[in-house]
């Protein structure tokens, strides 16, 4: 059995030479200005081809110009048959459209906007199936609920129970987001830290597994007070960062003991009085 063999179409000779024909087409729907130089033909079927020219818009650099055009059977007259703008193979082109929940980023929830997480969120995990790595203590144990309280109404959660906590993939991602922030270990104010994070009197570990690696800040004065922040991320309000003391240096008074000013006063002239010597030589 014999390979297939690909045979490349060869364009209509007469549709391919009526280049005139589709510049002039061209022409009439966009206007000379925005009609480069001819770039070439392509072959699209039994008589019909698509001349390509360049597009002199500058907003659509190397993008091309498509006219298609058409002879009918046994006949010679060739027919313009649409216009297109395509891109070439160097165009600039928009890049692929991204579902809205691919494109949301962290911060771009405003006030008043509604962001409910999916049933299948692979971040959440139901309550009632926590086992394994997604086994966590829940803080907000439905069970503790006041007595008085009463039963829930149909269709209504426990307060303050929870119907689903965070699962592994949840806690993952969540790791990888703050330890890789600003608040993690390569900021440059971690850097320039006096210590970590672990040792300051301000760190509030988190509860559960997170608690071994991220704590909130609890300083007022330092940057990221009421952040979550890595257990080896620091700043300059660590707890026990002290300030070099400078002793402080008492100035000396300087007293001058072999001059003295002379002070005018009511009655005595200093022009007129004589001075003596404090202390005489020997005759």
């Amino acid at each position: 059995m014999s390979p297939t063999r690909t045979r490349t179409r060869e364009p209509d000779q007469a549709s391919a030479e009526a280049v005139d024909l589709a510049r002039d087409a061209l022409i009439a729907v966009v206007g000379a200005t925005q009609v480069g130089a001819h770039l070439g033909v392509q072959a699209e079927g039994e008589r019909i081809v698509t001349h390509l020219f360049e597009s002199a818009d500058p907003a659509y650099a190397g993008w091309r110009w498509a006219v298609t055009v058409v002879r009918a059977p046994r006949s010679k007259v060739v027919t313009v048959s649409e216009t297109v703008l395509l891109p070439g193979p160097a165009s600039l082109l928009a890049p692929d459209w991204v579902p809205w929940h691919e494109r949301l980023r962290p911060g771009d929830l405003g006030v008043g906007d509604l962001l409910p997480a999916p049933p299948d969120d692979g971040r959440l995990v139901p309550l009632v199936v926590l086992e394994g790595d997604d086994a966590v203590v829940d803080w907000f144990d439905p069970e503790a609920d006041d007595a008085d309280a009463g039963p829930a109404e149909p269709g209504e959660l426990p307060a303050p129970g929870r119907s689903r906590v965070l699962s592994a993939i949840g806690r993952d991602g969540a790791s990888e987001r703050w330890y890789t922030s600003e608040h993690g270990p390569r900021s440059p104010i971690a850097h320039a830290a006096p210590a970590q994070c672990a040792s300051c009197g301000f760190f509030l570990p988190l509860s559960g597994e997170l608690g071994r690696f991220f704590g909130a800040c609890a300083n007022a004065y330092a940057p990221d007070d009421g952040r979550v922040v890595s257990a080896d991320h620091g700043c300059g309000a660590h707890s026990e960062a002290m300030a070099d003391a400078v002793a402080a240096r008492t100035a000396t008074p300087v007293i001058d003991e072999f001059g003295y000013d002379l002070v005018e006063l009511p009655g005595i002239s200093v022009g007129e009085t004589v001075f003596e010597p404090l202390s005489r030589g020997a005759d």
